[in-house]
């Protein structure tokens, strides 16, 4: 049969703009070609700026995950500065962040994943009339529930950062708030709010019992066990999923790279870093990453360029290139990231085991994304109750005015990393990289494909259902493209850009 090439474009319900094209052979794709087809910018509005402004105008990336850009900023700047920022400093941080990520686990879960669930291609399977009954948009019973429960965590936000999205406590050195034993107890109360949602709701137990599962055996007999594990959201996922057969596509390149996050005053972190490349798991280094603009819609060097030495000059040219998102590589090789990266990084026990009986696939790759929800939960208390009122939260220092940083940090989705120089006191130049730069970039110099277009590629498709298949596999890594390509012209047309 001939191969056949299919425009599933512009992917809804994710965060941006993304069109995928495939090239289809007896039902199979063949080829993918992922696309961000807005123009990025925020890198060059940051040169000639103060370095202290970074972490807040770096959240205006994105206002679904502004916490992990902001973070980074200040990561970057307390490393060009040479500062160590108070242990209260950190715990906020982290707290501000685990926060973000249930939130935003919640809102990708329910109001961008679970709806293609509901899709009449599923009809006929066994369970979908109580998928149709909580997973459909607006009037799933689940579906309500998540919308108004995703606010719980906004609410605990704005306790330290005074609002959300965007919050305002972010510096390097630490962080400008300094709240009291009213406003920590305030948290704690919002939090076991959260805790009792993701309980009654999501888990069908406790927190304490879902984290008592260390492997796939265990899941199965949490789900035989009691009937409110079964019909929970993440029952139902697990059993429905598999029915969907999402675990029998969407692999993916199998590299993993985590940069680490939630470290402690001592730089220990709950999430690990690292990379795992062809099976073999190594110790992180920046150094060797680099980003290639062959396929993208980008100008002035060749090759692969680390983001010390990065370049962000949009063009346009319908000649070969074909997004907006440049190929991030780690050591010449494409590295997928996200809460899947990030657990087998970790060696977390139950989606280590899960993914050695399962392999890398839509299904384990979204399993994670649920299950990190939860692991979350225990530390987001910890970050609160260790939050001493009576200690600095800032720490003053000299700032310098010829140096360069680095700030490495995890958002929900995925990686996100901040490079910084700094001349004279002002910006010289800012690469930023974020969790879709790293998994929906296209080809790289050598023509290999990004992450998720190697997921894609092997999936089997059906027109019928809407390309659903090639979607499930797309919103299983989260892409949000607002963090990858974040300035659009106004007119809406593509132009030539001198920035």
């Amino acid at each position: 049969m001939a191969v056949k090439v299919v425009e599933v474009g512009p992917i809804t319900r994710i965060e941006g703009h993304l069109d995928v094209k495939v090239e289809v052979e007896d039902g199979v794709v063949k080829s993918a070609y992922t696309s961000g087809t807005l123009v990025r910018g925020f890198e060059n509005v940051m040169k000639g700026r103060d370095p202290k402004e970074a972490p807040t105008i770096t959240q205006r990336v994105c206002g679904v995950c502004p916490i992990a850009h902001g973070i980074a900023a200040s990561y970057a700047g307390d490393d060009a500065q040479g500062v160590e920022p108070p242990a209260n400093a950190t715990y906020v941080r982290n707290a501000i962040i685990a926060s973000n990520y249930i939130m935003s686990h919640a809102t990708h879960h329910y109001a961008l994943f679970a709806p293609d669930m509901v899709n009449p291609k599923y009809k006929d399977l066994e369970g979908y009339d109580e998928i149709v009954e909580k997973f459909t948009p607006f009037t799933g019973t689940s579906h309500i529930k998540a919308l108004r429960a995703r606010i719980l965590p906004h609410e605990l936000i704005a306790i330290f950062g005074g609002k959300m999205p965007h919050v305002a406590c972010f510096v390097p050195g630490g962080v400008t708030c300094s709240p009291g034993a009213s406003e920590i107890l305030k948290a704690l109360s919002i939090l076991q709010d959260i805790q009792e949602y993701v309980e009654s709701t999501v888990l069908g137990c406790s927190v304490e019992r879902w984290l008592e599962n260390k492997t796939l055996d265990d899941v199965l007999k949490w789900l035989e066990e009691d009937e409110a594990h079964a019909h929970s959201d993440l029952g139902l996922y697990i059993t429905f999923g598999q029915a969907m057969g999402l675990h029998t596509y969407g692999q993916g390149c199998g590299n993993f790279i985590c940069y680490g996050g939630y470290p402690d005053p001592d730089g220990e972190k709950f999430f690990k870093s690292g990379v795992i490349i062809d099976g073999k798991k190594e110790p992180l280094d920046h150094t060797k990453i680099s980003e290639f603009i062959e396929y993208s819609w980008y100008t002035g060097y060749e090759g692969g360029r680390h983001p010390f030495d990065g370049m962000t000059h949009p063009i346009w040219t319908s000649e070969k290139k074909y997004s907006y998102i440049k190929s991030y590589r780690y050591d010449g090789k494409p590295v997928e990231t996200g809460p899947l990266a990030r657990l087998l990084v970790s060696e977390e026990p139950l989606i280590t085991d899960v993914v050695d009986k399962l392999g890398v696939n839509v299904f384990t790759r979204h399993l994670a994304r649920l299950h990190e929800t939860v692991l979350v939960i225990p530390k987001l208390k910890e970050y609160l109750e260790s939050i001493n009122p009576n200690e600095p939260f800032y720490k003053p220092h000299t700032e310098k005015q010829e140096t360069q940083g680095v700030g490495l940090n995890i958002a929900p989705r995925g990686d996100v990393g901040h490079w910084v120089r700094i001349s004279g006191g002002k910006i010289a130049n800012y690469q930023i990289i974020a969790p879709t730069t790293i998994n929906a970039g296209p080809r790289d110099a050598d023509g290999v494909m990004g992450p998720m277009e190697q997921a894609i590629t092997g999936t089997p498709v059906t027109e019928e259902s809407g390309m659903v298949e090639v979607q499930h596999v797309v919103r299983s890594f989260d892409p949000c493209l607002a963090c990858s390509i974040q300035i659009v012209d106004e007119k809406g047309v593509k132009r030539i850009l001198e920035l």
